[in-house]
């Protein structure tokens, strides 16, 4: 079966656009063959700074010929009628159709079109220029009197196609007077001349001969293995980066790994912040000493060339520029524990927030409230933020066993390093590096946990705060988030969510299930200022949500979790603790029978109350006349108080099996009693007999709830 082999070859392509802009164009070549009646055997993409290419295997060298049925007009059918169905089908007669029976319908014509197939290189050519001049560039450019929009001046196109027995033909294409052909071209500086290709094989091997690694994977672990080779040659341990690993792979043709060293001096700034300045502004590589985890004052570079000179002028070309960038971070650095100049401006804010301006961070703190900085135009400034994250971080402390004091003292400042030199430079350091400065002041131990950890979690893949006084502070800056973007109708739409409020949410339901916190959170929601009943409840739903997202990875569905919040009565602990039960229960016989009686009983009641049948306000064990009513009345007294007790002690397992034991004499009463008595004092009592199950199994477990 013959190969594809598609080559595009432009200017550099940022490496952030490699991984996609390689996929888009494996799917936008196969999703054409294959709706052309092509079915390969395999498809790979590769991206280098400078190409994308493609190789697609076993691809058949022609579509097969398809047959389609037409349905014409009933036998019988005026002139005019078959007249065009003939036209529409490009028949010459209505000898050329089929007459097909049809019980209902009678007797009308069919016409069997047969659709040709294709040869393979036309249709290959099609798409090739289609996805060439519709390919999804995040951002894209044209050049001279062009229209062809891509990502940088596309040069040449490489369109190879045929059997490994035989040599492949160059398929034809042409895009903004790009003519395809068989000739790619080595790296820029190293190998730029012309090479002649056939298949990927050979494709892959000139390429790498002309000093260009086509796979993005091989580049990655070209460089990993000779910076830590360079590395462990020093007694050193690369501190690995595998974002920065991705990135720089697609910057290089030919990775060559080289290092370099800065002025020692430089270590007295936070790793993280080395790290942040190698990283950003040079793209390379940070090491460490494995006896102490410390920095080195040593960095690996990254070159796309192969030195005359060993690599001394890149070295100190990289070097020159990081021992800038080194210079002002570390002067950002010792800023940011002096002295504002504006001292003097910050009293009233720091009054008002309870703030120390003997110490740097809290001279900070004042300064967001003093500036005004806003939060958001309809919920305020970061002063008034901060200091309502503080009063809810004081209550939360003192219901989850966290010292209030701490908690308050951290959350007025744990903000406060969004106004540092640092944190100017790199946003991504905020919390650490605020955790560093309250350190340096003297802070409490928990305090400092509390502002490197209270934006935690951000992702799936985050731990939660430790630390109760972080946990504390965490929940309080979510909440706060939550409450006041629900308070002014700024909720998340399908898909958007500007101020990831889904995060958000979904980091309270995480932090409480791990620390198992057993937190009052719809009478938290309620305490907040200006947020409604109607909003509160809606905003617990949400919350509740993230929770049935969650569970739905342990395997519990989301009508489980519903059914199980009037046990959980809006407590996000509770209520997973309760979906866990039952979810064990419906797995059992006694669950699903359960689940059927109680079903059953839930539509009698249904269809009578429909109909208007008078129901019994209390149920009278004078009125039963067989054995099974008082059984069943007798159990379900029993088990609800089983089971309320059981949920009143948090212990779900004991209440569900409360509720299991319901299902034989349930069972026993719809086999022997007949509820639909001609007595109507004996079936209203009945009926209420059938209420008081469905309302006792229902304030434990709303079985209504659960699917199927």
């Amino acid at each position: 079966m013959p190969d594809l082999l598609l080559e595009l070859f432009s200017e550099e392509i940022p490496a952030r656009m490699q991984p996609r802009a390689a996929e888009d164009l494996r799917k936008g070549i196969t999703d054409r063959l294959v709706e052309a009646g092509l079915a390969y055997e395999g498809a790979k993409a590769f991206a280098t700074p400078r190409r994308l290419a493609l190789h697609v295997a076993g691809v058949p060298p022609r579509s097969p010929d398809v047959i389609e049925e037409k349905k014409g007009p009933r036998v019988g059918a005026p002139d005019k009628a078959i007249e065009g169905f003939l036209r529409g089908a490009g028949l010459a007669s209505i000898d050329e159709t089929e007459q097909v029976s049809d019980p209902k319908k009678g007797d009308f014509y069919v016409a069997k079109i047969t659709k040709p197939g294709r040869d393979a290189e036309a249709v290959i050519a099609e798409a090739v220029k289609a996805v060439v001049e519709s390919f999804p560039w995040p951002k894209s450019m044209r050049w001279g009197a062009g229209s062809l929009r891509w990502v940088r001046p596309l040069h040449s196109i490489v369109c190879t196609f045929g059997p490994e027995t035989e040599d492949p033909v160059v398929i034809n294409v042409e895009v903004e007077g790009i003519a395809s052909g068989n000739t790619t071209y080595g790296h820029r500086f190293l190998a730029p001349d012309a090479i002649h290709v056939r298949r990927l094989d050979d494709y892959q091997t000139k390429l790498e001969a002309a000093k260009v690694v086509l796979d993005p994977e091989r580049r990655k672990a070209i460089i990993e293995t000779e910076a830590k080779n360079l590395a462990f040659a020093q007694g050193l341990e690369l501190v690995e980066d595998p974002g920065l690993l991705d990135e720089v792979a697609g910057l290089v043709e030919w990775p060559v790994v080289m290092m370099g060293s800065f002025d020692e001096a430089f270590l007295q700034i936070p790793d993280a912040v080395i790290r942040a300045t190698i990283r950003a502004n040079q793209k390379c590589f940070v090491l460490r000493d494995p006896a102490t985890g410390d920095l080195a004052n040593k960095f690996l570079l990254t070159s796309n060339i192969i030195p005359d000179d060993g690599g001394a002028a890149v070295v100190a070309g990289n070097e020159r520029v990081i021992r800038a960038r080194l210079s002002d971070a570390l002067y950002f650095w010792q800023t940011d524990q002096a002295d504002l100049p504006d001292l003097a401006e910050l009293k009233a804010s720091a009054n008002k927030l309870g703030l120390d301006l003997a110490k740097p961070l809290d001279q900070r703190a004042a300064r967001l409230d003093a500036l005004g900085v806003v939060f958001h135009a309809k919920l305020g400034t970061q002063g008034e933020r901060i200091a309502r994250i503080a009063a809810l971080a004081r209550t939360i402390a003192g219901e989850i066993g966290a010292d209030p004091d701490l908690a308050e003292r951290a959350a007025k400042i744990a903000k406060a390093d969004l106004q540092t030199e640092v944190v100017g430079e790199f946003p991504e350091l905020q919390g650490f590096i605020g955790a560093r400065y309250a350190a340096l002041q003297g802070e409490d131990a928990s305090v400092v946990a509390t502002i490197e950890d209270h934006y935690k979690p951000q992702g799936p893949s985050d731990s939660v705060p430790q630390d109760f006084v972080a946990v504390a502070v965490a929940l309080a800056d979510k909440l706060d988030t939550l409450t006041g973007f629900w308070a002014i109708d700024e909720k998340p739409t399908g898909s958007k969510d500007p101020y990831a409020l889904r995060r958000a949410a979904l980091g309270v339901v995480r932090i409480i299930r791990e620390h198992g916190l057993a937190l009052a959170l719809p009478q938290t929601l309620a305490s907040q200022n200006g947020i409604d009943a109607a909003q509160t409840d809606d905003l617990l739903s949400f919350v509740t949500d993230r929770l049935k997202v969650a569970l739905r990875d342990e395997g519990i569905g989301h009508d489980v979790v519903d059914a199980s919040a009037a046990a959980g009565q809006g407590d996000i602990l509770q209520t997973a603790k309760a979906a866990a039960a039952l979810s064990a229960l419906l797995k059992t016989d006694d669950g699903q029978n359960l689940k059927a009686g109680f079903d059953r009983a839930a539509n009698i009641l249904a269809a009578e109350e429909k109909k208007g049948t008078a129901v019994a306000s209390a149920v009278s064990a004078d009125l039963f006349d067989q054995a099974e009513e008082g059984a069943l009345h007798a159990a379900l007294n029993e088990a609800s108080a089983k089971a309320n007790a059981a949920v009143a002690a948090g212990d779900y397992e004991t209440a569900m099996q409360a509720l299991a034991t319901l299902r034989a004499p349930i069972d026993a009463f719809f086999e022997a009693v007949l509820v639909n008595a001609d007595d109507e004092a004996v079936r209203a009592n009945r009926l209420a007999l059938l209420e008081g199950v469905r309302a006792e199994i229902s304030a434990i477990a709303d079985l209504s709830k659960v699917e199927g």
